[in-house]
C-alpha cells in the first residue's frame, strides 16, 4: 500500500464519500437527460487540467442506467509527484457514488494513469465495480468491448520512460490551456481548447491517432465483437474500420466529451461545451423575448 500515491486513499475508502457534503451543491434540474448508458474517461482528477466545472455540470444534467468510467479517472502519475486534490474533485467522486446509490450500475476500468487500481479488478468499492475490461450489449443487440486503450499504445508498451516525458510536456500544455480558457471566460467567450486544436493540426499527432484507432478496431474484430469503446488519446471519435465500430469517448481535460447510448441503441458523442453554449443561448433568447413582451 505504501507504493500507492496519497490520492489512492480517495479510491480505497470511497465508501465514506457519500457522507461528505459537496462543496458544489448538486443542482436540482427540472428533468435530467436520461440515457441507457454513459461512457466517460480521462478525467484526470488530481490535476489542474481536469475540467471539473464542466464535468460537474454534465453530471448534474444527465443520468443513465449504466455508467462506464473508462480509465484515467484519477491521475496517479501526477499525484505521485505532487498532491493536488481540490474540493471539486471530491464533488465529482461524490456525484458518481450517489448515482451508484440511486441504482446506476457503475463500472470502473482503470487506465495507465490510474493503474494502481488495476490489482483490485473484480472487487466492488462503494457500489463501483472494478474491471480490467468489459463487454457491453446495446439495446439493439450490438456487442461492444470496453477498455481504456493504453494496451494498444506503442509508446506505452515499448518506451514507458518516453510516455512519462510526454506526460510532463502535456501538462505544460494543459497549464497554457487553462490560462487561455480563463481569459476567454473572463471576456465572455465560450470554452475552446488550444491543445485540442493543435493536436488536429500537427501531422504526426493525426497519423498516430489514425493508426491507434485502426489497431484498436482490428483487435476488437479479432475478438468477434461488433465494436469497441475506449479512451486514452483524448480524441472523441466514431469510425467504422473494417466493419468494426470504433468509439472513443474523449476526455474531460481538452474536449470535454461523453459517449452516450440512447434507449433504442443509438450511440452519440456529446461535446459538453457546445451543449452548455446552446443552453446559455436558449436562456439569453428566452430572456430577450420576456423583455420584449414587457
Amino acid at each position: 500500500m505504501n507504493d500507492f500515491p496519497r490520492g489512492f486513499d480517495a479510491i480505497h475508502k470511497v465508501a465514506s464519500f457519500p457522507s461528505i457534503k459537496p462543496a458544489v451543491p448538486e443542482r436540482v434540474i427540472g428533468e435530467r437527460r436520461r440515457f441507457r448508458t454513459i461512457w466517460i474517461s480521462d478525467v484526470h482528477l488530481g490535476t489542474k487540467g481536469c475540467n471539473h466545472e464542466l464535468l460537474i455540470d454534465f453530471l448534474d444534467h444527465t443520468d443513465s442506467e449504466t455508467m462506464y468510467l473508462v480509465g484515467d479517472i484519477i491521475d496517479g502519475w501526477r499525484l505521485k509527484k505532487k498532491f493536488y486534490w481540490p474540493a471539486e474533485h471530491n464533488d465529482i467522486v461524490w456525484r458518481i457514488l450517489k448515482r451508484a446509490r440511486r441504482g446506476t450500475r457503475i463500472v470502473y476500468i482503470p487506465g495507465n494513469h490510474d493503474e494502481m487500481v488495476r490489482p483490485f479488478a473484480g472487487m466492488d468499492f462503494g457500489g463501483v465495480e472494478i474491471m480490467r475490461a468489459a463487454f457491453h450489449t446495446t439495446a439493439d443487440g450490438r456487442r461492444l468491448m470496453v477498455l481504456h486503450g493504453d494496451e494498444f499504445d506503442t509508446v506505452m508498451l515499448a518506451h514507458r520512460w518516453l510516455a512519462f516525458v510526454g506526460d510532463a510536456a502535456y501538462h505544460l500544455m494543459m497549464k497554457l490551456n487553462g490560462w487561455v480558457a480563463s481569459v476567454r471566460k473572463a471576456v465572455g467567450l465560450p470554452y475552446w481548447s488550444i491543445s485540442k486544436a493543435a493536436k488536429h493540426k500537427v501531422k504526426n499527432a493525426v497519423e498516430f491517432i489514425s493508426k491507434y484507432e485502426e489497431v484498436v478496431a482490428r483487435a476488437a474484430g479479432e475478438r468477434g465483437v461488433d465494436g469497441v469503446v475506449c479512451g486514452h488519446i483524448h480524441t472523441a471519435e466514431f469510425r467504422s474500420i473494417e466493419g468494426v465500430e470504433y468509439w472513443n469517448d474523449g476526455d474531460w481535460v481538452e474536449g470535454c466529451n461523453a459517449l452516450v447510448e440512447h434507449f433504442d441503441g443509438t450511440m452519440e458523442i456529446l461535446n459538453w461545451p457546445e451543449e452548455v453554449a446552446r443552453r446559455e443561448t436558449g436562456r439569453h433568447d428566452a430572456s430577450e423575448k420576456v423583455s420584449e413582451a414587457a
